[in-house]
């Protein structure tokens, strides 16, 4: 199984140092009294979400461990839709999960929970396989190696089979909740206790119930379609925004957090290179408009194909519409008013009656190499310079023009005309 890739290594390195990392796992010893230490325990272990590398990696090492510890058997949760392992990752964790030496159980559950795709093949292979009602599980369509069909315990519907209670097409099990599962599994001690008058199973074998480690945790979920989708639109906003800003600040910051998470997500999931282009150059022709501060053609131009590069952008996995609305109208009104406004406020003093900027004096906050910030009067503004004369931090400067929101100037000495002396000539 291919482990975590450069950069996700680099993300954990940096949570250590951070102090993130610590596992979320959370062990219940069911039963109120056990009267002598029990040597053996049953695993849950929870598999939410697409079956990527991290999940796929977590559920290897999981089996390792629970067969070297000999527990009585090793349950997955599964809530899964589907799977973007490659085939051979998906071959090694079958395999393992095939030819473990401890029993392992697959319960989808609880209700409304699935297990689709190939994540269904880890139901085929298990040694024991039950459904809450309410679930479903099959291959939905999806393509799998032939060879992993091949040999399984209980045949894998090619379509979609749901749970309604009752029963469950091929040999399974109905279980409503774990606990249901769990009391029934071989090798289980359990006692019967009366709870309102009804004679119920207890366990006493302690159970211990496993999840993805915190940061783990936040790996797996940004490699989901609706996670990768919102930090590469984020990111990609805010940089945008940073780069008609003064400096480099917060918006910068996190843009490039953004980036780097959603292209990590991006990197596991089967994605459409033209639909990713699509979205990426729909935000350059937002930026043509942003630097005039009036949304126009190219506003619209760039809402088109953001739109196509969204609904296009993902092959074999989908994202909710609520996702995709949210995300659209989020960048209509972000780039049509929000950025707009925000940039004219910042750099815009009173805008009737401008023509008393031409021969002011100011400063440069930033380089003018040919573009950047200029304060005058207390006001920021961009500005631009001829090539042939850029300006450094901190000069003089002289405005010469104004030229919409952006003022075009020069610097004090060498300018090629001179404002200071506004008197009238005589004739």
């Amino acid at each position: 199984m291919r482990r975590l890739p450069i950069v996700g290594l680099g993300l954990i390195t940096l949570s250590i140092v951070l102090g993130l990392v610590a596992p979320v796992s959370s062990a219940m010893a069911a039963g109120s009294a056990v009267t002598q230490p029990v040597a053996d325990v049953v695993e849950v272990l929870k598999v939410d979400g697409l079956l990527d590398p991290v999940m796929g990696d977590f559920i290897l090492d999981s089996i390792a461990a629970a067969e070297a510890e000999g527990v009585v058997a090793l349950v997955l949760q599964t809530d899964s839709a589907g799977s973007v392992l490659n085939d051979d990752d998906l071959t090694a964790l079958i395999d393992a999960v095939r030819t473990a030496t401890i029993p392992i159980w697959v319960w989808i559950g609880p209700s409304g929970s699935a297990a689709l795709g190939a994540t269904a093949l880890l139901g085929g292979h298990a040694d024991g396989f039950a459904m809450a009602p309410g679930t479903s599980w099959g291959l939905d369509g999806a393509v799998v190696p032939s060879a992993l069909l091949e040999g399984v315990r209980r045949e894998v519907p090619s379509g979609i089979v749901e749970s309604d209670g009752a029963q469950v097409a091929g040999p399974s099990e109905m279980a409503p909740t774990i606990g249901d599962l769990i009391v029934r599994l071989e090798g289980m001690q359990t006692r019967e206790v009366e709870v309102d008058g009804v004679v119920r199973l207890e366990p006493v074998t302690p159970v211990r119930f496993s999840q993805l480690p915190l940061l783990q945790s936040l790996l797996h979920a940004v490699a989901s379609p609706a996670v990768a989708y919102l930090l590469l639109t984020v990111g990609l906003a805010l940089l945008i925004f940073e780069l008609f800003t003064a400096g480099v600040g917060v918006a910068g910051g996190v843009a490039a957090g953004s980036l780097i998470l959603g292209c990590y997500g991006l990197a596991y999931l089967p994605f459409r290179w033209w639909a990713l282009a699509l979205v990426v150059l729909s935000m350059l022709a937002f930026s043509v408009d942003v630097q005039t501060g009036v949304p126009r053609v190219w506003t619209g131009i760039g809402m088109a194909m953001y739109v196509v590069g969204s609904l296009w952008l993902f092959d074999g996995v989908s994202m909710s519409w609520i996702t995709l609305t949210v995300a659209i109208v989020g960048v209509f009104l972000t780039f049509s008013s929000g950025i707009p406004s925000m940039i004219r406020t910042r750099f815009a003093t009173p805008t009737i009656g401008r023509e008393w900027m031409v021969g002011e004096m100011g400063r440069a906050v930033t380089a003018v190499a040919p573009d950047g910030v200029v304060q005058i009067r207390q006001a920021l503004w961009r500005a631009t310079t001829n090539r042939a004369t850029p300006i450094d931090e901190l000069d003089a400067v002289r405005v010469v023009g104004i030229d919409g929101l952006v003022l075009e100037v020069e610097p004090e000495k060498g300018g090629a005309r001179d404002y200071r002396d506004r008197s009238p000539k005589s004739d």
